[in-house]
């Protein structure tokens, strides 16, 4: 062959193949996987149960560095490598509080800081789920609630209300216009959204009023792909769904006035609607509220698949419960917005008594009206 022509070609083609292969292999770098970021996470909670006491005590399988820190008055019992940090703030919405001083106190350059309360269950991927938005850029990550473990008629109330109905922060979150909505029980903070919760102190709905503040500067809020679990077990009383969703209907009514009239209108019109086809008596009316009943129960049953936890170990009957348990959560949230119409405006809240001014800034009432628990 003339040495022009074998100038003429390239290198590599006067290699052997597997020769040719690993030059070629060669030049291409290799990027190694990227280190998730270390995370700071932070649970607040003044006097925790038995079972949220379990919940602080599971191991968290996550891929980065790791800090797990109760904030609380008092030291429980913490499993190895959970750091205490005691917090007794004086300030009206005292979790807001122990976040706060959590976040003087402790150092948060370089870490990705999430708040969970002691009653979820967390596990890694709840980490992962929370993380991945803020470090997309999103301002605030948020998880939707799922009751799990439920065991008696309360409980089965209030997880068809936060799983299986257009209040399942699934839905609300597809829902939303405007500033979505957010539940504070998981949490994933940017630097503006821990900036922006200093004057939050003497809010109640204080992740409402949040993710208020971060659309109206143009931020973005994302929900987690993971959901906070959040064990049950034995409810007992009824009051104890009743009051809560009580105060979250007053709650609301304060943050979102627009949209607390239509939550027996949107959010809870089944109950009603068979009432009201039952005394009329209207075929036509019949067929719609059964046509009504058919698309709820499919809803129900669509929230219970993307709601479904994916942790292992986690005991879950969704698609089971999902076709009864729905109108068990309407009827739960249409009864308590009904009593939220009496003392509008007011809430008992950790035993005191306060009245909410528009974006529940809360004021406390002297003397108190009721010395019983909110």
């Amino acid at each position: 062959m003339p040495v022009e022509s074998v100038r003429s070609q390239p290198a590599q083609s006067l290699l052997r193949p597997e020769e040719a292969l690993t030059l070629r292999s060669q030049e291409v770098p290799v990027e190694s996987p990227r280190t998730p970021p270390s995370v700071l996470l932070l649970r607040p909670v003044d006097a925790p149960t038995p079972r949220e006491l379990e919940n602080l005590a599971l191991p968290i399988e996550y891929a980065g560095a790791l800090e797990q820190v109760v904030v609380s008055p008092y030291r429980p019992r913490l499993a190895p490598g959970v750091r205490w940090l005691p917090s007794d703030p004086l300030t009206p919405n005292r979790k807001v509080g122990h976040l706060l001083y959590a976040l003087e106190t402790l150092p948060t350059e370089g870490r990705v800081v999430l708040s969970i309360d002691a009653d979820v269950a967390v596990t890694g991927t709840l980490v992962e789920g929370l993380v991945s938005p803020l470090v997309r850029g999103a301002a605030l990550s948020t998880a939707a609630p799922t009751p799990v473990d439920v065991r008696d008629g309360a409980g089965r109330a209030m997880a068809g209300l936060l799983r299986y109905t257009h209040h399942s922060f699934l839905a609300l979150h597809a829902m939303s216009a405007g500033a979505k909505a957010v539940c504070g029980k998981a949490l994933g903070l940017s630097p503006e959204a821990m900036e922006s919760l200093k004057s939050l102190a003497d809010h109640i709905g204080e992740d409402l009023e949040l993710s208020k503040r971060l659309h109206a500067r143009g931020l973005d809020v994302a929900l987690s792909d993971a959901p906070a679990v959040v064990p049950l077990g034995d409810i007992g009383a009824w009051e104890v769904p009743l009051s809560r969703f009580t105060r979250w209907m007053r709650v609301l009514a304060s943050h979102r006035p627009a949209l607390y009239p239509t939550v027996p209108l949107l959010f809870t019109p089944t109950v009603p609607l068979v009432l009201l086809a039952a005394l009329l008596g209207s075929p036509v009316l019949s067929l719609a509220v059964v046509s009504l009943v058919g698309v709820r129960a499919l809803l129900a049953l669509r929230l219970a698949v993307l709601g479904a936890p994916r942790a292992a170990g986690v005991r879950d009957a969704s698609l089971g419960h999902a076709l009864t348990d729905w109108l068990l959560g309407e009827m739960l949230l249409l009864t308590a917005f009904v009593i939220s119409l009496g003392r509008q405006g007011m809430v008992t809240w950790r035993g005191r008594t306060y009245a909410l001014l528009p974006g529940g800034r809360m004021v406390r009432v002297s003397p108190e009206l009721t010395g019983g628990p909110g």
